[in-house]
C-alpha cells in the first residue's frame, strides 16, 4: 500500500527523507554560499590567516576594496574629461570598479550567511557594521557623481485609505462571499 495520492507504487524502495539529495538550491542560495566561500577563502589567504571569530568590519572593508579589482563599472576619476557624464563619447583610462548595487547585494547576501553559519549575535556581524552602511554610502554617491546622474532613493508608496479597505474583513462584503 502506498501513501501516493494516485494508489500507485513507486518505482524502486522508497528513500527516507534523510538519505534523499538536498534539494536543489535557489538562486539567491547558490549565490550567498558561493559569497560565503570566497570570503572564507580571502581570510584564509590573509597573512597570517584569519578565523572567523575574530573577523572584524575592517576585514570586510578588505574584502570589498579587494573586489574592486575584478570589477566591470567604469568610474570616472575627478580629472577625467568625461567626469559627470552618463554617456562618455569615447574611451579612458579611468579604473573599472564594483557597482554599488553589486556591493550593496554582497553584503546582504554575507550578512545573512554570517548568521547562518554560526556568526553569534546580529550586534557582532561585521557585514552589519555602520562602517559598511558607510562605506557603501560614499561607493554609490561616488559612482552616481562619476556618471553626473544622482542617486534617488525609491520611496515607497503609501497605501491609500481606499486600499486599506480592501483587505479581508469580516466587515468586508468580498470576505462573506468567499466564506
Amino acid at each position: 500500500m502506498s501513501n501516493d495520492p494516485g494508489g500507485q507504487e513507486a518505482a524502486g524502495p522508497s528513500r527516507s527523507a534523510e538519505q534523499q539529495p538536498p534539494a536543489q538550491l535557489s538562486r539567491y542560495e547558490s549565490q550567498k554560499r558561493r559569497d560565503w566561500n570566497t570570503f572564507g577563502q580571502y581570510l584564509r589567504n590573509q597573512r597570517p590567516p584569519v578565523a572567523l571569530p575574530q573577523c572584524n568590519y575592517t576585514h570586510v572593508l578588505d574584502f570589498l576594496r579587494y573586489l574592486d579589482q575584478f570589477g566591470k563599472t567604469k568610474v570616472h576619476v575627478q580629472g577625467c574629461v568625461f567626469f559627470g557624464q552618463p554617456e562618455p563619447a569615447g574611451p579612458c583610462s579611468c579604473p573599472l570598479r564594483q557597482a554599488w548595487g553589486s556591493l550593496d547585494a554582497l553584503i546582504g547576501r554575507l550578512r545573512a550567511a554570517y548568521e547562518e553559519n554560526g556568526g553569534g549575535a546580529a550586534e557582532t556581524n561585521p557585514f552589519a557594521n555602520g562602517a559598511i552602511r558607510v562605506y557603501l554610502r560614499e561607493v554609490r554617491d561616488s559612482q552616481a557623481k562619476a556618471r553626473g546622474i544622482p542617486y534617488k532613493k525609491k520611496k515607497k508608496k503609501k497605501r491609500k485609505a481606499s486600499d486599506q479597505g480592501s483587505t479581508l474583513h469580516p466587515s468586508n462584503s468580498t470576505f462573506h462571499q468567499m466564506h
